[in-house]
Protein backbone atom coordinates (compact mmCIF):
# COMPACT_ATOMS: atom_id res chain seq x y z
CA UNK A 1 0.00 0.00 0.00
CA UNK A 2 1.42 3.26 -1.22
CA UNK A 3 3.11 5.59 2.01
CA UNK A 4 1.83 8.65 -0.35
CA UNK A 5 1.88 11.73 1.54
CA UNK A 6 -1.51 13.18 2.65
CA UNK A 7 -2.30 16.66 2.59
CA UNK A 8 -2.91 18.89 5.41
CA UNK A 9 -6.90 19.23 5.44
CA UNK A 10 -7.09 21.87 8.00
CA UNK A 11 -4.66 24.45 9.39
CA UNK A 12 -4.26 26.26 12.17
CA UNK A 13 -6.66 29.40 12.75
CA UNK A 14 -5.52 32.71 12.09
CA UNK A 15 -6.44 35.55 14.90
CA UNK A 16 -7.08 38.17 11.68
CA UNK A 17 -8.32 35.97 9.63
CA UNK A 18 -10.84 35.15 12.25
CA UNK A 19 -11.86 38.36 12.98
CA UNK A 20 -12.58 39.03 9.22
CA UNK A 21 -14.72 35.51 9.44
CA UNK A 22 -16.74 36.34 12.10
CA UNK A 23 -18.62 39.11 10.00
CA UNK A 24 -20.25 36.52 8.08
CA UNK A 25 -20.39 33.27 10.05
CA UNK A 26 -23.65 32.33 11.89
CA UNK A 27 -23.99 30.00 15.14
CA UNK A 28 -25.16 26.46 15.22
CA UNK A 29 -26.66 23.59 17.54
CA UNK A 30 -25.83 21.19 19.58
CA UNK A 31 -25.11 17.56 18.17
CA UNK A 32 -26.66 14.69 17.56
CA UNK A 33 -27.07 11.76 20.17
CA UNK A 34 -24.01 9.50 20.48
CA UNK A 35 -23.05 6.32 19.55
CA UNK A 36 -21.18 3.29 21.65
CA UNK A 37 -17.89 2.93 21.16
CA UNK A 38 -16.62 0.98 18.21
CA UNK A 39 -13.19 -0.19 17.24
CA UNK A 40 -12.30 -0.49 13.46
CA UNK A 41 -9.60 -2.58 11.91
CA UNK A 42 -8.51 -3.44 8.62
CA UNK A 43 -9.26 -6.63 8.23
CA UNK A 44 -12.91 -6.46 10.38
CA UNK A 45 -15.69 -6.12 7.83
CA UNK A 46 -17.81 -3.09 8.29
CA UNK A 47 -20.95 -4.38 10.97
CA UNK A 48 -23.68 -2.97 8.42
CA UNK A 49 -24.69 -1.28 5.57
CA UNK A 50 -23.51 2.69 5.92
CA UNK A 51 -25.80 3.70 3.67
CA UNK A 52 -22.78 4.90 1.62
CA UNK A 53 -21.25 3.68 -1.79
CA UNK A 54 -21.58 0.03 -1.38
CA UNK A 55 -20.89 -2.91 -3.78
CA UNK A 56 -23.54 -4.29 -6.05
CA UNK A 57 -25.30 -0.96 -6.01
CA UNK A 58 -24.21 1.47 -8.98
CA UNK A 59 -25.19 4.51 -9.52
CA UNK A 60 -25.29 4.50 -13.35
CA UNK A 61 -28.81 2.90 -14.55
CA UNK A 62 -26.36 1.22 -17.34
CA UNK A 63 -23.23 -0.75 -16.62
CA UNK A 64 -20.32 1.94 -17.13
CA UNK A 65 -17.93 0.64 -19.87
CA UNK A 66 -14.54 2.29 -19.50
CA UNK A 67 -13.04 3.57 -23.43
CA UNK A 68 -9.09 3.92 -23.50
CA UNK A 69 -7.84 7.64 -24.87
CA UNK A 70 -4.91 7.01 -26.34
CA UNK A 71 -2.94 8.57 -23.80
CA UNK A 72 -0.53 7.65 -21.31
CA UNK A 73 0.84 9.84 -17.91
CA UNK A 74 4.57 10.15 -16.41
CA UNK A 75 3.84 6.96 -14.82
CA UNK A 76 3.03 4.74 -17.24
CA UNK A 77 -1.22 4.91 -16.69
CA UNK A 78 -3.46 4.97 -19.44
CA UNK A 79 -6.04 7.95 -19.15
CA UNK A 80 -9.78 6.68 -19.80
CA UNK A 81 -11.28 8.90 -22.68
CA UNK A 82 -14.02 11.52 -21.46
CA UNK A 83 -17.63 10.19 -21.14
CA UNK A 84 -19.26 12.28 -22.18
CA UNK A 85 -16.03 14.79 -23.50
CA UNK A 86 -17.70 18.55 -23.36
CA UNK A 87 -17.12 21.23 -25.64
CA UNK A 88 -14.41 22.85 -24.11
CA UNK A 89 -12.52 26.04 -25.82
CA UNK A 90 -10.20 27.64 -22.88
CA UNK A 91 -7.16 26.19 -22.81
CA UNK A 92 -6.26 26.57 -19.06
CA UNK A 93 -7.68 25.45 -15.88
CA UNK A 94 -7.16 27.20 -12.38
CA UNK A 95 -7.54 25.27 -9.29
CA UNK A 96 -6.99 26.57 -5.61
CA UNK A 97 -6.71 23.22 -4.03
CA UNK A 98 -5.65 22.11 -0.59
CA UNK A 99 -2.43 20.55 -0.94
CA UNK A 100 -1.13 17.10 -2.24
CA UNK A 101 -4.97 16.06 -2.45
CA UNK A 102 -5.42 15.10 -5.92
CA UNK A 103 -3.80 11.80 -7.56
CA UNK A 104 -1.24 13.17 -10.36
CA UNK A 105 -2.73 10.73 -12.90
CA UNK A 106 -6.02 12.28 -12.54
CA UNK A 107 -4.32 15.78 -12.95
CA UNK A 108 -1.92 14.67 -15.72
CA UNK A 109 -5.00 12.70 -17.69
CA UNK A 110 -7.05 15.82 -17.80
CA UNK A 111 -4.24 17.87 -19.35
CA UNK A 112 -3.84 15.09 -21.91
CA UNK A 113 -7.16 14.39 -23.02
CA UNK A 114 -8.62 17.99 -23.04
CA UNK A 115 -5.13 19.16 -24.82
CA UNK A 116 -5.34 22.17 -21.71
CA UNK A 117 -3.26 23.11 -19.03
CA UNK A 118 -3.82 23.05 -15.69
CA UNK A 119 -3.05 25.90 -13.29
CA UNK A 120 -3.08 24.97 -9.54
CA UNK A 121 -2.46 26.96 -6.47
CA UNK A 122 -2.17 25.69 -3.12
CA UNK A 123 -3.42 25.92 0.55
CA UNK A 124 -2.91 24.62 4.00
CA UNK A 125 -6.51 25.63 5.14
CA UNK A 126 -10.19 26.98 4.65
CA UNK A 127 -9.55 29.98 6.28
CA UNK A 128 -6.22 30.40 3.92
CA UNK A 129 -8.35 30.24 1.09
CA UNK A 130 -11.41 32.00 1.96
CA UNK A 131 -9.21 35.30 2.74
CA UNK A 132 -7.46 35.28 -0.79
CA UNK A 133 -11.04 34.74 -2.40
CA UNK A 134 -12.48 37.18 -0.01
CA UNK A 135 -9.66 39.78 -1.49
CA UNK A 136 -11.47 39.92 -4.40
CA UNK A 137 -9.44 37.41 -6.38
CA UNK A 138 -11.13 35.85 -9.33
CA UNK A 139 -8.11 34.12 -11.22
CA UNK A 140 -9.47 30.75 -10.11
CA UNK A 141 -12.06 28.90 -11.36
CA UNK A 142 -12.49 26.08 -8.80
CA UNK A 143 -11.65 25.86 -4.91
CA UNK A 144 -12.40 23.10 -2.68
CA UNK A 145 -13.56 23.99 0.74
CA UNK A 146 -14.57 22.00 3.50
CA UNK A 147 -16.61 21.75 6.73
CA UNK A 148 -18.41 25.25 7.95
CA UNK A 149 -16.74 27.53 5.22
CA UNK A 150 -18.28 26.16 2.46
CA UNK A 151 -21.56 27.46 3.98
CA UNK A 152 -19.78 31.27 4.38
CA UNK A 153 -18.62 31.27 0.82
CA UNK A 154 -22.57 30.64 -0.08
CA UNK A 155 -23.41 33.32 2.47
CA UNK A 156 -21.15 35.81 1.17
CA UNK A 157 -21.63 35.01 -3.10
CA UNK A 158 -18.29 33.80 -3.14
CA UNK A 159 -19.67 30.64 -5.12
CA UNK A 160 -21.29 30.50 -8.38
CA UNK A 161 -24.42 28.54 -8.88
CA UNK A 162 -23.68 25.65 -10.54
CA UNK A 163 -25.27 24.62 -13.73
CA UNK A 164 -26.07 21.14 -13.19
CA UNK A 165 -27.23 20.63 -16.65
CA UNK A 166 -23.73 20.64 -17.28
CA UNK A 167 -22.55 17.75 -14.89
CA UNK A 168 -24.42 14.70 -15.81
CA UNK A 169 -21.84 12.57 -14.44
CA UNK A 170 -23.22 13.97 -10.69
CA UNK A 171 -25.35 10.53 -11.03
CA UNK A 172 -22.22 8.63 -9.76
CA UNK A 173 -22.58 10.04 -6.46
CA UNK A 174 -23.96 7.99 -3.52
CA UNK A 175 -27.39 9.39 -2.52
CA UNK A 176 -26.00 9.44 0.97
CA UNK A 177 -22.93 11.61 0.30
CA UNK A 178 -24.38 13.57 -2.82
CA UNK A 179 -24.33 16.94 -0.57
CA UNK A 180 -21.82 18.41 1.58
CA UNK A 181 -23.08 20.17 5.03
CA UNK A 182 -23.74 23.96 4.08
CA UNK A 183 -24.94 23.11 0.90
CA UNK A 184 -27.87 20.99 1.71
CA UNK A 185 -29.53 21.47 -1.82
CA UNK A 186 -26.11 20.50 -3.96
CA UNK A 187 -26.19 23.62 -5.31
CA UNK A 188 -23.07 25.28 -5.47
CA UNK A 189 -20.60 22.11 -4.36
CA UNK A 190 -19.57 18.97 -5.88
CA UNK A 191 -18.86 16.50 -3.30
CA UNK A 192 -14.98 15.01 -3.54
CA UNK A 193 -14.05 12.95 -0.68
CA UNK A 194 -15.43 12.63 3.03
CA UNK A 195 -14.27 10.87 5.92
CA UNK A 196 -13.95 10.48 10.12
CA UNK A 197 -11.28 12.70 12.38
CA UNK A 198 -11.10 9.94 15.53
CA UNK A 199 -8.76 8.44 17.62
CA UNK A 200 -6.32 5.59 16.58
CA UNK A 201 -3.79 3.06 18.35
CA UNK A 202 -1.40 0.60 18.88
CA UNK A 203 -3.03 -2.55 20.30
CA UNK A 204 0.71 -3.47 21.06
CA UNK A 205 1.98 -0.98 22.96
CA UNK A 206 -1.24 0.46 24.69
CA UNK A 207 -2.32 -1.61 27.50
CA UNK A 208 -5.45 0.57 28.01
CA UNK A 209 -6.71 1.08 24.60
CA UNK A 210 -9.56 4.97 24.62
CA UNK A 211 -12.94 3.95 24.41
CA UNK A 212 -13.85 7.49 24.88
CA UNK A 213 -12.25 11.07 24.28
CA UNK A 214 -12.14 11.29 28.04
CA UNK A 215 -9.61 8.73 28.33
CA UNK A 216 -7.04 11.29 26.27
CA UNK A 217 -6.25 12.47 30.02
CA UNK A 218 -4.93 9.06 31.35
CA UNK A 219 -1.76 9.42 32.73
CA UNK A 220 -0.53 5.91 30.32
CA UNK A 221 -0.70 7.87 27.13
CA UNK A 222 1.40 11.47 27.91
CA UNK A 223 4.24 12.53 25.55
CA UNK A 224 3.16 9.59 23.76
CA UNK A 225 0.32 10.98 21.37
CA UNK A 226 -0.05 12.83 18.24
CA UNK A 227 -2.92 15.30 17.16
CA UNK A 228 -3.81 16.83 14.20
CA UNK A 229 -3.06 21.03 14.07
CA UNK A 230 -6.50 21.49 14.08
CA UNK A 231 -8.19 23.97 16.80
CA UNK A 232 -11.80 23.30 15.98
CA UNK A 233 -11.32 20.05 16.63
CA UNK A 234 -9.42 19.58 19.75
CA UNK A 235 -11.35 21.94 21.41
CA UNK A 236 -14.09 20.59 19.93
CA UNK A 237 -13.68 17.09 21.70
CA UNK A 238 -12.68 19.03 24.72
CA UNK A 239 -15.67 20.46 25.16
CA UNK A 240 -17.27 17.13 24.12
CA UNK A 241 -15.89 15.58 27.42
CA UNK A 242 -17.33 18.44 29.32
CA UNK A 243 -20.79 17.67 27.85
CA UNK A 244 -20.66 20.76 25.94
CA UNK A 245 -21.72 21.90 22.62
CA UNK A 246 -18.49 21.24 20.47
CA UNK A 247 -19.99 23.90 18.52
CA UNK A 248 -20.82 26.74 21.22
CA UNK A 249 -20.79 30.27 21.02
CA UNK A 250 -20.96 30.53 24.80
CA UNK A 251 -17.70 32.60 26.03
CA UNK A 252 -18.15 31.10 29.31
CA UNK A 253 -17.99 27.39 28.18
CA UNK A 254 -14.58 28.32 26.41
CA UNK A 255 -13.17 29.87 29.80
CA UNK A 256 -14.85 27.02 31.24
CA UNK A 257 -12.49 24.21 29.55
CA UNK A 258 -9.13 25.96 29.38
CA UNK A 259 -7.30 24.26 32.80
CA UNK A 260 -8.56 20.73 30.61
CA UNK A 261 -7.69 21.86 27.37
CA UNK A 262 -4.29 23.16 28.58
CA UNK A 263 -3.29 19.79 30.43
CA UNK A 264 -4.18 17.76 27.29
CA UNK A 265 -2.32 20.17 25.48
CA UNK A 266 0.93 19.38 27.31
CA UNK A 267 0.56 15.54 26.91
CA UNK A 268 0.50 15.66 23.42
CA UNK A 269 4.28 14.80 21.81
CA UNK A 270 3.47 16.28 18.51
CA UNK A 271 0.83 17.72 15.99
CA UNK A 272 0.85 17.20 12.71
CA UNK A 273 -1.60 17.38 10.28
CA UNK A 274 0.03 16.78 7.03
CA UNK A 275 1.21 13.07 8.15
CA UNK A 276 0.05 12.25 11.39
CA UNK A 277 0.51 8.47 10.26
CA UNK A 278 4.76 9.06 9.91
CA UNK A 279 4.65 9.54 13.97
CA UNK A 280 2.83 6.53 14.71
CA UNK A 281 4.11 4.12 12.38
CA UNK A 282 7.80 4.72 12.57
CA UNK A 283 6.97 4.29 16.70
CA UNK A 284 7.55 8.02 17.70
CA UNK A 285 3.86 7.94 19.47
CA UNK A 286 1.21 5.32 20.05
CA UNK A 287 -1.72 6.93 20.30
CA UNK A 288 -3.25 9.59 17.81
CA UNK A 289 -6.24 12.31 16.57
CA UNK A 290 -6.01 11.55 13.37
CA UNK A 291 -8.15 11.65 9.73
CA UNK A 292 -9.25 8.75 8.80
CA UNK A 293 -7.29 8.13 5.91
CA UNK A 294 -4.06 8.26 7.55
CA UNK A 295 -5.37 5.57 10.62
CA UNK A 296 -6.40 3.62 7.51
CA UNK A 297 -2.44 4.21 5.61
CA UNK A 298 -1.23 3.13 9.19
CA UNK A 299 -2.77 0.34 9.90
CA UNK A 300 -2.30 -1.14 6.50
CA UNK A 301 1.59 -1.08 7.41
CA UNK A 302 1.07 -2.11 11.18
CA UNK A 303 -2.12 -3.72 11.68
CA UNK A 304 -1.68 -3.30 15.65
CA UNK A 305 -3.38 0.25 14.81
CA UNK A 306 -6.77 0.65 15.65
CA UNK A 307 -9.22 2.98 15.05
CA UNK A 308 -11.85 3.62 17.57
CA UNK A 309 -15.14 5.57 17.66
CA UNK A 310 -15.61 7.42 21.32
CA UNK A 311 -18.46 7.34 23.13
CA UNK A 312 -19.27 10.69 23.36
CA UNK A 313 -19.27 10.86 19.34
CA UNK A 314 -17.24 10.99 16.29
CA UNK A 315 -16.19 14.07 14.48
CA UNK A 316 -17.62 14.56 10.69
CA UNK A 317 -16.07 16.19 7.14
CA UNK A 318 -16.51 16.06 3.86
CA UNK A 319 -15.36 19.13 1.19
CA UNK A 320 -15.85 19.40 -2.53
CA UNK A 321 -15.10 21.68 -5.63
CA UNK A 322 -17.11 25.03 -5.73
CA UNK A 323 -17.12 27.15 -8.83
CA UNK A 324 -15.48 30.58 -7.74
CA UNK A 325 -17.29 34.06 -8.66
CA UNK A 326 -16.44 35.34 -12.24
CA UNK A 327 -14.47 32.25 -13.31
CA UNK A 328 -12.43 33.15 -16.02
CA UNK A 329 -12.62 29.46 -17.57
CA UNK A 330 -16.54 28.02 -16.78
CA UNK A 331 -16.12 25.82 -19.15
CA UNK A 332 -12.79 23.99 -18.62
CA UNK A 333 -14.28 23.63 -14.75
CA UNK A 334 -16.93 21.54 -15.86
CA UNK A 335 -14.85 19.37 -18.04
CA UNK A 336 -12.62 19.04 -15.00
CA UNK A 337 -15.47 17.87 -12.49
CA UNK A 338 -17.31 15.43 -15.10
CA UNK A 339 -14.13 13.52 -15.68
CA UNK A 340 -12.92 13.46 -12.53
CA UNK A 341 -16.60 11.98 -11.48
CA UNK A 342 -15.96 9.21 -14.11
CA UNK A 343 -15.61 5.74 -12.43
CA UNK A 344 -12.40 5.04 -14.64
CA UNK A 345 -10.76 8.01 -13.06
CA UNK A 346 -12.10 8.83 -9.37
CA UNK A 347 -11.39 5.03 -8.38
CA UNK A 348 -7.94 6.64 -7.88
CA UNK A 349 -8.89 8.21 -5.05
CA UNK A 350 -8.53 4.64 -3.35
CA UNK A 351 -4.87 4.10 -4.19
CA UNK A 352 -3.84 7.79 -3.24
CA UNK A 353 -6.37 8.87 -1.00
CA UNK A 354 -8.34 6.62 0.99
CA UNK A 355 -10.68 8.46 2.67
CA UNK A 356 -14.25 7.74 2.92
CA UNK A 357 -15.28 8.14 -0.92
CA UNK A 358 -18.55 9.45 -2.00
CA UNK A 359 -18.41 7.95 -5.67
CA UNK A 360 -20.61 4.65 -6.39
CA UNK A 361 -20.13 4.35 -9.63
CA UNK A 362 -16.05 4.42 -9.42
CA UNK A 363 -16.47 1.94 -5.99
CA UNK A 364 -18.42 -0.72 -8.41
CA UNK A 365 -16.02 0.45 -11.28
CA UNK A 366 -13.04 -0.68 -8.89
CA UNK A 367 -14.66 -3.82 -7.64
CA UNK A 368 -14.39 -5.71 -11.13
CA UNK A 369 -11.28 -4.14 -12.06
CA UNK A 370 -8.06 -6.42 -12.15
CA UNK A 371 -5.54 -4.86 -14.24
CA UNK A 372 -2.21 -3.82 -12.61
CA UNK A 373 -1.17 -0.28 -11.84
CA UNK A 374 1.52 1.32 -9.56
CA UNK A 375 1.15 3.34 -6.07
CA UNK A 376 3.69 5.20 -4.89
CA UNK A 377 5.50 2.82 -3.75
CA UNK A 378 6.21 1.10 -7.18
CA UNK A 379 4.08 -1.57 -6.01
CA UNK A 380 1.64 -3.11 -8.50
CA UNK A 381 -2.04 -3.22 -6.59
CA UNK A 382 -5.07 -3.74 -8.72
CA UNK A 383 -8.40 -1.44 -8.22
CA UNK A 384 -9.99 -4.53 -7.28
CA UNK A 385 -7.57 -5.13 -4.59
CA UNK A 386 -8.00 -1.67 -3.63
CA UNK A 387 -11.37 -1.28 -3.28
CA UNK A 388 -11.56 -5.07 -1.24
CA UNK A 389 -9.20 -3.62 1.45
CA UNK A 390 -11.20 -0.26 1.27
CA UNK A 391 -14.92 -2.22 1.80
CA UNK A 392 -13.78 -4.94 5.14
CA UNK A 393 -12.02 -1.88 6.75
CA UNK A 394 -14.86 0.51 9.09
CA UNK A 395 -12.45 2.78 9.43
CA UNK A 396 -13.36 4.21 5.52
CA UNK A 397 -16.56 2.25 5.26
CA UNK A 398 -17.93 3.50 8.75
CA UNK A 399 -20.60 1.29 10.11
CA UNK A 400 -24.05 3.55 9.49
CA UNK A 401 -24.56 4.72 13.12
CA UNK A 402 -21.30 6.90 12.92
CA UNK A 403 -22.84 8.86 10.27
CA UNK A 404 -26.07 8.87 11.80
CA UNK A 405 -24.87 10.08 14.71
CA UNK A 406 -21.73 11.99 13.82
CA UNK A 407 -20.80 15.67 15.22
CA UNK A 408 -19.81 18.44 11.91
CA UNK A 409 -17.83 21.54 13.27
CA UNK A 410 -20.03 24.41 12.29
CA UNK A 411 -19.44 27.99 12.18
CA UNK A 412 -19.60 30.00 14.85
CA UNK A 413 -20.29 33.70 14.15
CA UNK A 414 -18.60 36.34 16.28
CA UNK A 415 -17.53 33.49 18.41
CA UNK A 416 -14.65 32.49 16.36
CA UNK A 417 -11.74 34.54 17.53
CA UNK A 418 -12.98 33.29 21.35
CA UNK A 419 -11.69 29.49 19.73
CA UNK A 420 -8.56 31.01 18.00
CA UNK A 421 -7.46 33.34 21.64
CA UNK A 422 -8.03 30.19 23.51
CA UNK A 423 -6.34 27.81 21.06
CA UNK A 424 -3.12 30.26 21.26
CA UNK A 425 -3.31 30.85 24.44
CA UNK A 426 -2.61 27.20 25.61
CA UNK A 427 -0.36 26.30 23.00
CA UNK A 428 1.91 29.07 23.84
CA UNK A 429 1.35 28.00 27.71
CA UNK A 430 -0.06 31.14 28.84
Amino acid sequence: MSMKKFRCRRGSLGLMTAVVLALFLAACGMPPATPNPIEATVSAPAEEPTGLPQSGTPAAEAPFVSRPSGQQTASGFGCPAPQPKLPVTSTELNLFVWSEYIPQDMLDCFELVYGMTINRSEYSSNEEMYAKLAQGSSQFDLAQPSDYIIAVMVRTGLLDQLDKSRLPNLKNLAPALAHVPGDPNGQYIVPYQAGTESLVYNADTIKTPPQSWKDLWNAEYADRMVFVDDPRYVIGAVLLTEGKDPNTTNPADLAAIKPKLAELIANVRLFDSDSPKSALIAGDVDLGYVYNGEAFLAAQENPAFTYVYPTEGTFLWQDGFGLVQEAPHPDAAYAWLNYMLQPDVFWLMLRDFPYTNPNQAALEYARNATFKVKDADGNEVSPAELYEAYMKSNITNPPAEIWQNGINIKDVGDALPLYDSLWTEVKSGN
